[in-house]
């Protein structure tokens, strides 16, 4: 007998891949799994979730509101993490990142006024805090009742920030009028297993598996809180079901901060580095330091971090030294950094 109907956008990606794999462990939960493919794809881990019987996978544009008539009108939960993301496309095409991700927003919030959906979870990011630190000399670790800043409204690199600032105002207040219950998680550097090649973990990983030498360690002082892809799955759970998550934001994330320099370093070891280190320039539009602090979200649904980052590294690591192996071809060409880009269009 099925418990819950739950549906979740942007299946194919990073966190919804993990989300979908640990709710369908509930064969009472019925998950129906929504993306376009243009990011995530259906790969072998892909394939073999969606094979349960407790799984459909529907691929859907959700920037086409015609897209939205395929899925029926009542589930119990759903699970808003369809965006683009990653400083590569902020910074090569912020237009796209602006365009698909509001129209995602506001098409998804026109279908739930016409649908029957009592729980819903919005994906957003500590990006939002990104201003915080220089502008508004707010303290480390940050908490989630401080005001949203970005440093430099042209800059490409906030164009991410930007439309989850606006999709924050636009879930909270459509539940009000529309009497939906809303939780929004603002993720903090969650890493992992199949999270693609847009991020610090991942890039890194790439670079020593391809012996860069010396390697160069960009905004070596820079500072962030990694946390583990089963800590932030487990806390979305925790966070959905809790009859004490009575507030619409949470943090989730690790309250451990760490130079990307020793990041670097210790990334290294994973892969038996033994050459000279170098520093170069952070990212462009990067902050200074990012960390959570995660009281209310270990009051209000007891958030928990159970891995460490050695215990995380070494699992994601060993996940991408064998992903690399399979498709050596994928990676012959040089890394880039976005300080490389000459022309952003």
């Amino acid at each position: 007998m099925i418990k819950k109907k739950i549906l979740i956008f942007g299946a194919s990606g990073f966190i919804g891949y993990h989300l979908s794999k640990y709710l369908s462990r509930n064969r009472k939960n019925f998950l129906t799994l929504v993306d376009d493919n243009s990011r995530g794809k259906i790969d072998e881990d892909l394939r073999k979730l969606i094979k349960k019987k407790n799984i459909e996978f529907i691929r859907l544009d959700l920037t086409n509101p015609k897209s939205f008539k395929k899925l029926n009108s009542k589930y119990d939960q759903l699970y808003v993490l369809a965006s683009v993301v990653g400083v590569n496309n902020t910074l090569t095409r912020p237009d796209k990142v602006i365009e698909i991700n509001t129209l995602i927003i506001i098409n998804t919030l026109i279908w739930l006024k016409k649908s029957k959906i009592d729980n819903v979870f919005y994906a957003s990011t500590s990006e939002n805090y990104a201003g915080t630190l220089d502008i508004l000399k707010n303290k480390i670790p940050t908490p989630e009742n401080i005001h949203l800043s970005i440093s430099d409204i042209e800059h490409p690199r906030y164009t991410y920030a930007a439309t989850k600032i606006l999709g924050e105002s636009a879930f909270i207040n459509f539940s009000k009028i529309w009497n939906f219950n809303l939780k929004i998680a603002r993720f903090h550097n969650i890493y992992g297993p199949r999270m693609g090649f847009k991020h610090v973990i991942p890039h890194l990983v790439e670079r020593f598996y391809k012996k860069e030498s010396p390697f160069k360690i960009y905004g070596p002082n820079q500072t962030r809180a990694f946390c583990y892809i089963d800590d932030a799955i487990i806390g979305i759970e925790k966070m959905m079901n809790s009859k004490k998550a009575k507030d619409y934001i949470y943090n989730i994330g690790f309250d451990e901060e760490v130079k990307i320099e020793k990041l670097s370093k210790l990334v290294g070891k994973f892969f038996n580095y033994k050459g000279k280190f170098t520093k170069g320039s952070p990212f462009p539009g990067s902050t200074k330091r990012r960390c959570p602090d995660l009281k209310k979200s270990r009051k209000d649904f007891n958030f928990k971090n159970k891995f460490t980052l050695l215990q995380g590294l070494k699992i994601t690591c060993q996940w991408y030294k064998k992903y690399f192996q399979e498709n050596k071809k994928i990676f012959e060409k040089s890394y880039q950094h976005p300080n490389d880009f000459k022309n952003i269009q």
